[in-house]
């Protein structure tokens, strides 16, 4: 049976609506009840805004608004927010504009794993096979109780990862179901991804994703790239297959990737793009012509511990008392170099498109 994804072109004036008949075509309300809790994964890659990075204000707000149009009340509409080491998301969601969308419709943040979080984290026992994440934590796999028995829509950007080549839907999950010490799976990260995705299908009531492509990321993602206007947006039950269309977007071969690889084989969902009905507008033509495994400074030396001549010393580098040094050195380079003498000026060109002024009007009053 093919998987379908629904891919359509947008402008700032439109995109709001354009979301909600998104989702129709990708038949959320067949994926989603709203009788469950129902459960945003916000994606706040970096702190600061950058372009392309993080879950965008109008990419929130049409699916806010096209759930409430289907009966999910505020009260089960929750924006699940998680941290990580190096990014601050309380800071995030105020920089990036979603603050003032979740208070504008009453939705209440769900902080996972971050020291406000009160939810409770729970041993888990996945049913399904793992292919690592019995290895990486032998100690037992804890999840957030919050997630367990809800929907949920992802809403990753499109772009590229230093690690997963291109991150989209299943890398979404990477954040809320694991603790602070995901980084521990970095150097399985595509194994990781796939059993993740096994354990979304056990715990979630539905799994819905939202991709903003309006502003799509080229080079070492997920902060350090080079922002491209593609308005594009793109929606699915199938978080393989919305992977594997954002792929073939960006100019890469689906099953060339190796998280979408396995979980094609592991029948997670469907990857080949022969399986994949495209609904919506016509993008065959489309072909962002995006790089692969570019890196910045730090992911090289991240690499070279997961992958390279440093591995023997993995554990005593990143699991050990040792480890703030990695988080202190991305913090430097991403935060005090890069952003303020790469990352800024590349900004300031899609500030003045139409991108950028919509992304002003997201304002909170007063600071406009």
């Amino acid at each position: 049976m093919k998987s379908k994804v629904a891919v359509l072109r947008t402008s700032a004036s439109t995109v709001v609506e354009d979301i909600g008949r998104l989702m129709e075509l990708a038949d959320c309300n067949a994926e989603l009840s709203p009788e469950k809790t129902t459960l945003l994964k916000v994606n706040i890659s970096w702190h600061v805004y950058y372009p392309a990075c993080s879950t965008s204000p109008w990419q929130l707000e049409g699916v806010i608004r096209k759930l409430q149009k289907l009966g999910f009340t505020g009260e089960r509409v929750l924006a699940a927010q998680n941290s990580t080491v190096v990014v601050d998301p309380h800071v995030g969601i105020r920089n990036n504009k979603l603050e003032p969308v979740l208070d504008r419709y009453g939705i209440r943040s769900v902080w996972l794993n971050d020291k406000e979080s009160e939810v409770d984290w729970i041993r888990y026992e996945p049913k399904g096979k793992m292919l690592v994440l019995n290895d990486v934590y032998p100690d037992g796999l804890m999840l957030p109780k919050t997630l367990i028995g809800t929907n949920i829509i992802h809403l990753p950007t499109l772009k590229t990862h230093v690690f997963t080549e291109m991150t989209g839907a299943m890398k979404n999950a990477f954040g809320g179901l694991l603790h602070l010490k995901r980084h521990w799976t970095h150097s399985v990260i595509h194994e990781t991804l796939v059993d993740l995705l096994t354990i979304q299908k056990e715990i979630h009531t539905g799994i819905f994703a939202v991709m903003d492509g309006v502003i799509a990321g080229d080079g070492p993602g997920p902060r350090a790239m080079r922002p491209h206007v593609a308005n594009l947006l793109l929606a699915s039950r199938d978080q393989v297959a919305i992977d594997a269309v954002a792929a073939k977007l960006m100019g890469f071969d689906p099953l060339t990737i190796k998280f979408i690889r396995l979980a094609t084989d592991a029948k997670l969902g469907n990857g080949d793009p022969r399986c994949i009905d495209i609904v919506g507008d016509d993008v065959s033509n489309v072909n962002l012509g995006f790089h692969r495994n570019e890196n910045t400074f730090a992911s090289k030396g991240q690499k070279l511990i997961y992958h390279g001549p440093l591995k023997p010393l993995e554990k005593v580098l990143l699991q050990s008392p040792l480890v703030p040094w990695s988080y202190f050195a991305s913090r430097l380079y991403h935060d005090g170099y890069w952003y303020p003498f790469v990352g800024v000026p590349r900004k300031k060109k899609i500030m003045q498109s139409e991108w950028g002024r919509l992304f002003r009007e997201y304002e909170p009053k007063g600071q406009a």
